[in-house]
């Protein structure tokens, strides 16, 4: 028997519907029923800075992810952080699920970021700076400098920085800078220097210096062996009396600014919506201020001095000890070749059915077929699309397209090649996709100058769903084929996030597709859909009742279980109606990567609830669902989380897997080994902490993501399961085996 049956049978043995019986029933209204929503997600940013801690990861991967949970955080600041304050601005005083105001949500937040700001910090000094310069590559301050270093970092700055830089006198002539968001900036103390004035009686004078972000940050100097390095904003610092010529410098400090970065488009009133956002995303940059980092050893006077023209408060200043921006530093690696110091490259593995150049067209038109990225290559998506474009055979594709990928993109290529061949091509790309604005905006423009049709989606929804069609001229009639997926058709991400991708030729499915398509490009009614549940039309109320068709047996005294794998579960219906069905006695048993509102282990209300978070080196993206026990077991595959934001505000699509096969390996391998998981997993308690889970019975440690590389890499070969099942048994510790590291 595969893994994953074994693992899946043994979860189901657990399940005695009996124990309901003697549960107590507990309302499900209290607002303590919730974690807050933003403290979850910083529990999952701590969970991500853990990998960084991890002494047992190479060191680039630890450098990789403490980039990542700063990278994360600037995203919060600039989203979440930004909307609740502009909530207080506004006087809104509505309670999130957990009871929590927008003013309480604020301060919670400052209190746990400013110590995770704290931490980040701790770990760049005390452990990876170190581990850097012994490793050769030596990240040095202004202060640290040796003589021909000096001459080096001088030479560099007169002839490539010097001409790029823009003194900026901040006085009451010279009103303070408009600084762009995540932007680094000097602020510097000047005084005039003559006239026999000692320092003590004259006032210091500000001036901003902003650092230029179209150079490298990361600046070479000469080492006696290995490498030096000093960082842009040190070297102007260095020099910065150059640019003030008749002043004196009392400090230079370095400061970085983020803003609100939330876009506000009227779609009702907008002619052009591709025009009015490239206006919104010209206006972004001028978002109000939401947090100001600052290096530590700036005066209070320079302080107040920053916070008074930002328009910002006291909490809203993070000190730091050390870089600004630290995701830059992840460019150190590529100085740094040996293999030791980083996880050994993924080749993802290619399905013996999808390989010796059969047409994926063909294969499709006989069988569903499943890949899960990136244990799968995602190329053969890319095929899908490429094939189809060349195909005579082939009358139109149709596809959404929410994250493209900047610059030179495949599908994108093979998108307008097909409409160049003549054939109908219609394509949905979200403009609103957060943070992918300007890429998206690029692609929409050079398909449309070469005809491509392309719409914008819903007035008021973004679209999120990942679909593609494809239609067929085959004998007397025509024949559709369908792609599916949980992640974006984004080839880059495709190797760093899990995601899965279903092909079919099944006819209803096609005509669910075919009424979704009609639905976004042109006026039609939201038909009675036959296989697929849709947002924000049906999928809340198909979730639910898949949820309540378990409590129902469940109350029956039938064997009744829910598992599912999500990036967020917030939805406060969705999660009352999980705790009924833990009260009826429903095993429920989640893997949810990031935010989780739902509290485990209550008594009488979730103990037949276990929620575990895996944090590895790809990001856990897919979102699939089993409902069932046994042969009953429905699974179903979709773009959603279950989040307020995608059942009411987003067209998502949420799909059954109906091959036997495929169903299968879902709760094998992706549910199965992913339960399993006790090295990089941690488990949900009921105070919204996160523990390691307790080893399995027989003492053996099982890696999912280590797991998953090893069963693509078999099923590759066309090789049987049965010898992964040995292999996942074995200790394998915390040591990243080859071919795997962490992501977050």
């Amino acid at each position: 028997m595969p893994l994953g049956g074994i693992l899946w049978q043994t979860c189901d043995a657990n399940v005695n519907p009996l124990r309901a019986t003697i549960q107590p029933f507990v309302e499900l209204t209290d607002r303590q029923l919730f974690i807050n929503r933003e403290l979850s997600w910083l529990a999952f940013n701590e969970r991500v800075m853990a990998e960084a801690r991890n002494a047992s990861l190479p060191l680039h991967e630890r450098i990789k992810f403490l980039n990542i949970s700063a990278g994360n955080l600037d995203e919060f600041f600039m989203v979440r952080v930004a909307g609740l304050k502009q909530q207080v601005q506004s006087g809104v005083a509505e309670l999130s699920a957990d009871g929590m105001a927008p003013s309480e949500a604020l301060a919670a937040i400052s209190e746990r970021t400013h110590l995770m700001v704290v931490e980040q910090y701790r770990l760049w000094h005390r452990e990876l700076l170190g581990l850097l310069a012994a490793n050769g590559l030596a990240v040095l301050s202004r202060t640290e400098l040796l003589p021909e270093q000096k001459t080096a970092a001088k030479a560099h700055f007169q002839s490539s920085v010097f001409p790029a830089l823009t003194p900026l006198a901040v006085d009451p002539g010279h009103p303070f800078p408009h600084l762009r968001n995540k932007s680094i900036n000097l602020a510097v103390l000047l005084r005039r220097e003559g006239r026999r004035r000692k320092r003590e009686q004259g006032e210091s004078s500000l001036a901003v210096v902003q650092v230029p972000s179209v150079l490298a940050r990361i600046v070479p100097l000469p080492a006696a062996s290995g490498h030096a390095f000093l960082l842009l904003e040190e070297l102007i610092a260095l020099h910065v009396g150059d640019l003030f010529p008749g002043y004196a410098v009392d400090q230079t400090v370095g400061f970085r600014v983020t803003r609100n970065w939330d876009l506000n488009v009227d779609e009702e009133e907008s002619e052009d919506l591709l025009s009015t956002i490239q206006q919104e995303l010209r206006r972004r940059e001028r978002g109000a201020a939401v947090r100001l980092e600052i290096d530590n050893a700036a005066t209070p006077a320079l302080e107040a001095q920053l916070t008074h023209a930002l328009k910002l408060s006291p909490q809203d200043v993070y000190r730091v000890t050390g870089p600004l921006q630290l995701q830059d530093l992840g460019a150190l690696s590529d100085a740094d070749a040996r293999p030791e110091n980083r996880v050994e490259p993924l080749v993802p593995a290619t399905p013996v059915a999808l390989r010796d150049g059969e047409s994926i067209l063909h294969v499709v038109g006989q069988r569903d077929i499943l890949l899960h990225h990136p244990y799968e290559s995602f190329d053969p998506v890319v095929r899908f699309i490429e094939e189809a474009a060349d195909d005579p055979n082939v009358l139109a594709i149709k596809q959404t397209l929410y994250r493209t990928t900047g610059g030179d993109s495949p599908i994108g290529r093979a998108l307008v090649r097909a409409s160049e061949n003549g054939k109908q091509v219609a394509v949905l790309v979200e403009l609103k996709a957060r943070l992918d604005e300007a890429n998206n905006i690029a692609w929409a423009r050079r398909m449309e100058e070469n005809g491509v049709h392309v719409v914008y989606g819903l007035i008021g929804l973004k679209t999120h769903c990942k679909v593609t069609m494809v239609v067929r001229r085959e004998g007397n009639g025509i024949r559709r084929y369908v792609h599916l997926g949980t992640g974006n058709y984004n080839p880059q991400t495709a190797r760093s996030y899990t995601d899965l991708s279903l092909f079919t030729a099944r006819q209803e499915i096609a005509d669910d597709v075919t009424a979704l398509f009609n639905l976004l490009t042109g006026y039609s009614s939201a038909p009675a859909w036959k296989r697929l549940a849709v947002a924000p039309m049906n999928l809340q109320a198909k979730v639910l009742d898949l949820i309540e068709a378990q409590t129902t047996r469940a109350k029956k005294g039938e064997p009744a279980r829910i598992a599912g794998k999500l990036n967020s579960l917030v939805d406060p219906a969705t999660i009352r109606a999980l705790y009924a069905a833990s009260q009826a006695g429903v095993e429920i048993e989640l893997l949810v990567r990031g935010i989780c509102c739902l509290r485990p282990g209550m008594p009488g209300v979730s103990e037949r609830i276990r929620v575990t978070s895996v944090i590895d080196r790809f990001l856990e993206h897919s979102r699939v669902f089993a409902f069932g026990s046994g042969a009953n077991t429905e699974v179903w595959m979709s773009s959603a989380d279950w989040m307020p934001r995608n059942f009411q505000r987003r067209v998502e699509v949420m799909f059954p897997v109906e091959d036997p096969a495929i169903r299968a390996r879902i709760l094998e391998e992706v549910l199965g080994i992913g339960f399993k998981d006790n090295v990089k997993a941690r488990q949900l308690t009921v105070d919204g902490t996160y523990l390691p889970p307790p080893l399995q019975l027989d003492g053996q440690t099982v890696r999912s993501q280590a797991v998953q590389i090893e069963l693509a890499r078999r099923s590759s070969e066309a090789k049987h399961l049965e010898p992964v099942i040995r292999h996942v048994a074995s200790p394998v510790g915390d040591k990243p085996p080859a071919g795997t590291g962490t992501g977050g």
